[in-house]
């Protein structure tokens, strides 16, 4: 499964075959996953490399970690957004300081919607749909 002799970092490979498994159903939204020194000890790596594995993931906002309680497959929750006319929307990559403020895993885009008002309503970006009138 993990080959140190391939030509991609041993990262990488963890990381390919634990999104795999998230696509392809196996891990399902919301489930943890194996403790870090239990993936490292399954897969014949050092507890870096699977650090190194999540970080990729979670940039992918694919797994969110949480302190002392480990990480998890994501389960975004779509719900529809209806942007006022007269509204401005943006996409942005939020700074550390604004994830930690609006509560927005790492790897997740945030739409700001400026309503007509000036009121500005950010959304992790994997969570909303748009609709326009």
């Amino acid at each position: 499964m993990v080959d140190p002799h391939a030509d991609r970092p041993v990262a990488r490979q963890l990381a390919d075959h634990y999104r795999d498994l998230i696509r392809g159903g196996r891990l399902q939204h919301g489930w943890p996953l194996p403790a870090e020194r239990r993936i490292g000890q399954e897969h014949g790596v050092g507890v870096d490399t699977v650090r190194a594995a999540l970080t990729i993931l979670r940039g992918e906002g694919l797994v969110e970690t949480r302190a002392r309680y480990g990480s998890y497959v994501r389960r975004p929750e779509r719900r529809q957004v209806r942007v006022p006319r007269g509204s401005r929307v943006e996409v942005v990559m939020p700074s550390p300081e604004q994830r930690r403020e609006w509560d927005v895993p790492e790897g997740v885009a945030v739409v700001l919607l400026t309503h007509p008002s000036g009121e500005v309503e950010p959304m992790p970006a994997d969570e909303v749909t748009l609709t326009f009138s």
